[in-house]
């Protein structure tokens, strides 16, 4: 039995939806106001609970053999729909996660951090994945740690100010680092086949198939969409005192802007190859954006 952490995400509910469709045994951590009648649906197993209470998850860890942990604060900061913060969620209480899954007996627990984090500007998230990192090197149990880069679905939205339609592209510092975003299935699919897979490494950092800037990804939207973009460009300067006022308060807000410049300042060391070791096929970025040209009536 697998249980997954995070499931009524995006992110989460692809894994539960591929898990489901392979057979696997698959129970769900749900909050206790939270709808779980789409995973129900997929005939997943609902255990309410929620990592800010430590006494619920002992019962959603028995008799589980593998956690898959993809929860984080961070949507719902962004929204302003959670009053609890990022180190209550994604660092103290997955730390009550872990804490549940070894008394458990559980055997593997694949977390999901994200690529570059060593070198990564410092903002709650960063926090919160690091000590979670480290509380996990040296856990009894096999554990396996994934890092992505940042999801293609993400980063190329209106939300994160990636707009097509409106033909604006705000930037970051100077968009010049090339950046190897990923498709969130393919992201899904590797944390599917390490929490199956016999003998996974201990780190797994990955990104999608087509480096790219910032500046290169507006440039090829420009052209689907038939008009040149406006690039707003945030100096760098501005940007890390954003994440240093904001990261009392506004976690969720600081810790984006903080992913964002650190793109802009660290190029991809990483690739696509644990990805296609594993069969899967990754999505190039141009695609996405040419799928988004097409959703809007152009490309």
């Amino acid at each position: 039995m697998i249980l997954l952490v995070g499931a009524t995400g995006d992110l989460g509910g692809r894994v539960a939806r591929q898990l489901r469709h392979a057979g696997h045994g698959v129970r769900c951590l749900v909050r206790q106001n939270t709808d779980g009648s789409q995973l129900q649906a997929l005939g997943a197993e609902v255990a309410r609970g929620d990592l800010t209470d430590a006494a619920s998850l002992a019962p959603a860890c028995e008799g589980i053999d593998t956690v898959i942990a993809t929860a984080t604060a961070m949507t719902r900061r962004l929204q302003g729909s959670s009053n609890a913060g990022i180190r209550e969620i994604d660092e103290l209480g997955m730390g009550h996660l872990i804490d549940a899954a070894e008394a458990a007996g559980v055997r593997r627990f694949v977390y999901l951090s994200f690529a570059g984090i060593e070198t990564a500007v410092e903002t709650p998230l960063r926090h919160a994945k690091l000590a979670m990192e480290r509380r996990l090197a040296a856990s009894v149990m096999q554990t396996v740690v994934v890092r992505p880069d940042g999801f293609q679905e993400v980063h190329f939205s209106p939300t994160a100010r990636f707009d097509m339609a409106g033909g604006k592209v705000s930037v970051i510092g100077k968009g010049d680092r090339k950046a190897r975003w990923v498709a969130t299935q393919d992201v899904a699919d590797l944390l599917c086949a390490v929490a199956l897979e016999p003998g996974p490494p201990r780190l797994i950092e990955f990104g999608g198939p087509e480096p790219l800037t910032k500046n290169e990804a507006g440039a090829i939207a420009g052209e689907l969409m038939h008009r040149t973009m406006k690039m707003q460009h945030m100096p760098r300067i501005l940007a890390r005192l954003a994440v240093r006022v904001l990261s009392r308060h506004q976690d969720g807000l600081a810790s984006a802007l903080g992913a964002g410049l650190t793109t802009d300042l660290t190029e991809a060391t990483w690739d696509d190859k644990p990805l296609r070791q594993r069969g899967i096929d990754p999505r190039p970025v141009s695609d996405f954006l040419r799928e988004q040209a097409r959703a809007y009536g152009s490309g």
